[in-house]
């Protein structure tokens, strides 16, 4: 079972190394950049990933990572955030359940901060996912290539390509990871 790791990017010098190194368990780590003006992509090579090129748009930038992709398995990150150091472990674990193919998962979110603001925007967060299944793409999306195809992928939205994404998931076919995901 391979992991494929899609990270776009656009100027994320300051946080992109970070991001990488937590997730160089993956089988392979794709970061897709809109036109950097900082070292984005020569960090990104730095760390071994492969580094592709795509319009302005995270949708645009996400959609390129997965067409590329050479794993079954799609994980879709913000360039400023960082996993834990055994997701893998909870990943491979997700990907055996015998529903694993149909669903769709999203980390925790947590920040990269002691202040109780930061507490209370998690819970916040946390909530916003509970109530109404609305996880955004800083937390992460873990899909099967198929669930994926199936759903059209993501659209080429300059805005909001998470949430259009996620909709179509639907809230039956998503579900949150017991790790968290750090927003640095």
């Amino acid at each position: 079972m391979g992991i494929s790791v899609i990270v776009p990017t656009l100027n994320v010098e300051a946080t992109l190394a970070a991001s990488l190194r937590s997730v160089r368990q993956a089988d392979e780590i794709i970061v897709v950049d809109a036109g950097s003006s900082d070292h984005s992509a020569c960090l990104a090579r730095k760390a071994g990933a492969s580094v592709l090129t795509a319009p302005k748009g995270r949708g645009c930038q996400l959609h390129a990572g997965a067409l590329a992709a050479q794993h079954e398995w799609l994980l879709f990150l913000h360039g400023d955030t960082t996993l834990a150091p055994r997701w893998r472990d909870h990943v491979d674990t997700q990907c055996l359940r015998s529903d694993a193919r149909d669903i769709a998962c999203v980390f925790r979110f947590k920040l990269d901060d002691a202040s109780w603001r930061a507490r209370v925007l998690e819970r916040l967060v946390a909530l916003r996912v509970f109530l109404f299944a609305l996880p955004y793409g800083d937390q992460g999306l873990l899909i099967h290539r198929d669930f994926y195809t199936a759903l059209g992928g993501f659209k080429p939205l300059p805005l909001m390509e998470d949430v259009d994404i996620i909709r179509r998931i639907g809230r039956r076919r998503l579900t949150t990871l017991p790790l968290s995901l750090i927003h640095i």
